[in-house]
Formats: C-alpha cells, structure tokens, sequence
C-alpha cells in the first residue's frame, strides 16, 4: 500500500509525555513509572501496558461528587508508550512547579502520578451561592497534559492591571493568581439601549501568573467511556434565567 497517511507515524523522542501531532498524547512507561490518564482516553499502545481504575479516598470523592468537579482518572503502567487522546481536541504539556495550576477537570487528559489535586472553589464578586464555582488545583513538580477545543490563547498577567476572561473558555490559570467570578448583567431585566450583549460569567484575574483560554464556549462530552450519550455541553445564557447550570469554570 502508498498513501499519505504513512507519512504520520510515531515522532521518535526521548521525553516522556511527547506529542504526536497536535491531538495525540504519547506517554513513555517503564517500571517505576505509571501515569495517570482520564479514563477511556487510550487509543493504543506498544509493549506490555496494563490499566486500571485509580483509587481514590473516600474524602476526597465525596468533595468531587459534592462540588459536581470529577476527574475520573485510570493508572496505566508496565514497560512501553500509551497513546492518549480525547475528541481530537488539540493536546498540551505543562510543567507544574511552585505557581501550581488551577484547571477544569473537563480538560485534564494525564498527569503524573506523584503530583497531588483537590476541589477548590472559586470565589463570587457578588457573593453568589448555589453556582457550583469549583475547579481542581494541581500542586507538585511534574507534567499536566491539557485539552483544548482549538488553539487557545496564554495570556500573562501582572501586577499592572487584571485580566478578564469568558468564564466558558477559561481552561486553566496559576493557581498564584487572585481570581474573582462577576456577572456583566445581574439580571435579565436590565434595560440595555443596543440589546443584550450575549455576555454572561467573567472570571478576573489579579496578581502574576498566566491565564489559558480557548476559542470556544463548548466543554467537550465527560464520561462518553460509560456509555452516556455523547454531545457537548453548552451552558445557557445567564441572563436567560439566573445563574449559570452545567460546566465550565464552576463545574457540571
């Protein structure tokens, strides 16, 4: 057989998490050596691969399931590469060190083993309740692999000035930075001469540290490997209806 498809084969490097192109995740194993991936993200694998679900403390799924903020992670290790991916969205490495990285878990595809995680929420401008502000913070030295809907933007953020960012597009920040939820209209009566806007939860961010956002207000589908039907998750206008249900930068 000729084709141009043999042109994509395995990019032959010596780093652990490598990329294969810009929507595949390779991950080196060897004894010792295990990474955590979401579940139901391999798409193959060389040598002699083992997977399994990952443990989780008690505490610490009770938070998750309480503050609606799951990452459902399997360990996978053995001798050899597993090759990771999800929906084809664009795959990222980041090196967590002592700034730490706060993140949707919607976007996490591995992480080392050794890194530790937790639920945080975020704070309310307006001290809103009952909107499900929660994200995972990730501490530790070691790799993080994120998801994207696209190629997303990093913006940096110092001590001169804050930056704003779509709450549904926001990805991930440093967990260093100062973060505050508002709402551009507080409620859907407010009379606006050119119409609404279209813009909802902003999420604000102080302090020095960088900002990761994607061109999209679209989470991908979560938990598709146990049999739930697969479709996206749009979050519905907050000035249609009060505070905002479903995913993003507060959770599902």
């Amino acid at each position: 057989m000729q084709s141009p498809i043999f042109n994509h084969t395995v990019n032959q490097t010596q780093d652990r998490f490598a990329l294969q192109g810009a929507q595949m995740l390779r991950v080196g194993l060897s004894h010792g050596e295990d990474v955590l991936a979401r579940a139901g993200s391999m798409v193959a694998f060389e040598g002699i691969v083992e997977f399994d679900a990952e443990y989780e403390p008690p505490g610490r799924q009770r938070t998750q399931w309480a503050a609606g903020e799951v990452l459902p992670l399997m360990r996978c290790y053995g001798q050899g590469a597993v090759y990771l991916a999800n929906l084809a969205q664009h795959v990222h490495v980041l090196d967590v060190d002592h700034e730490g990285l706060t993140v949707d878990s919607s976007y996490v595809l591995a992480l080392d083993p050794h890194l530790h995680w937790d639920v945080v929420a975020v704070e309310s401008r307006h001290g809103i309740a009952g909107v499900g502000a929660h994200n995972l913070v990730i501490s530790g030295r070691g790799k993080v692999a994120l998801t994207t809907s696209g190629r997303p933007l990093v913006m940096r953020v110092t001590p001169d000035g804050y930056i704003g960012a779509d709450a549904d597009a926001v990805v991930a920040w440093s967990s260093s930075l100062r973060v505050q939820m508002q709402a551009q209209t507080s409620t859907a009566s407010v009379w606006r001469r050119r119409g609404n806007t279209g813009e909802g939860w902003e999420l604000n961010f102080m302090g020095e540290g960088h900002v990761v956002v994607q061109p999209s207000e679209l989470l991908p589908p979560t938990h598709t490997s146990f049999g739930e039907q697969l479709s996206g998750q749009f979050r519905p206008n907050p000035g249609q209806g009060g505070p905002p249900q479903g995913g993003g930068a507060w959770g599902r």
